[in-house]
């Protein structure tokens, strides 16, 4: 019997955590970061179940094409990439089995939420960090609480995810949710 091809056998993935809510410049550093060290990586989006709030304003579906259009932007091969929807399930102790159930087999996480690091470390995994981009901020927090403030979004998510929340109405959404009205 022949051996099967080393080079599947090589193929390094990588998974990586977020809910992008929005998808930006931050998450797009983390995921450039790891694709240069894996051949493809799993996006899981987490929190799946999870839309219209302040802490969640976008679906599952609007966060899968963010996602790609800011993908696409950036000259990334979506060949190399999973997207996967995975549900909160209220049990940290038995998330990442739910996270291994919904994706394909993966080598390596980046994370830098503690949370995420330790949960797949108790679980054998390696976990690496990735480099924070503009620690300074929350992105996801400071981008909705500046749609809210009807402050500059716009920079920090590429052009192609504003034009998305544009088009689907992303900002109004927020403020009505969150019932700012100013």
């Amino acid at each position: 019997m022949r051996a099967r091809s080393t080079e599947v056998e090589k193929m390094r993935r990588g998974l990586f955590v977020g809910r992008f809510q929005p998808f930006h410049y931050g998450h797009l550093a983390s995921i450039k970061q790891a694709l240069e060290e894996c051949d493809e990586l799993i996006i899981v989006i987490g929190s799946a179940q999870y839309s219209h709030t302040f802490e969640n304003p976008f679906t599952t579906g609007e966060r899968i094409e963010m996602i790609r259009a800011a993908l696409l932007e950036e000259g990334i091969d979506l060949k190399k990439i999973v997207l996967v929807p995975v549900p909160d399930i209220g049990e940290h102790s038995i998330w990442v089995s739910k996270v291994k159930s919904l994706c394909p087999s993966f080598d390596v996480v980046y994370t830098n939420n503690s949370l995420v690091r330790r949960l797949f470390e108790e679980e054998g995994f390696q976990v690496k960090s990735t480099e924070l981009y503009r620690r300074d901020l929350e992105m996801g927090t400071a981008i909705r609480e500046r749609m809210l403030r009807r402050e500059p979004w716009e920079e920090l998510v590429p052009k192609s995810v504003a034009d998305y929340i544009k088009k689907i109405r992303g900002v109004e959404r927020l403020r009505e949710i969150c019932r700012k009205t100013d």
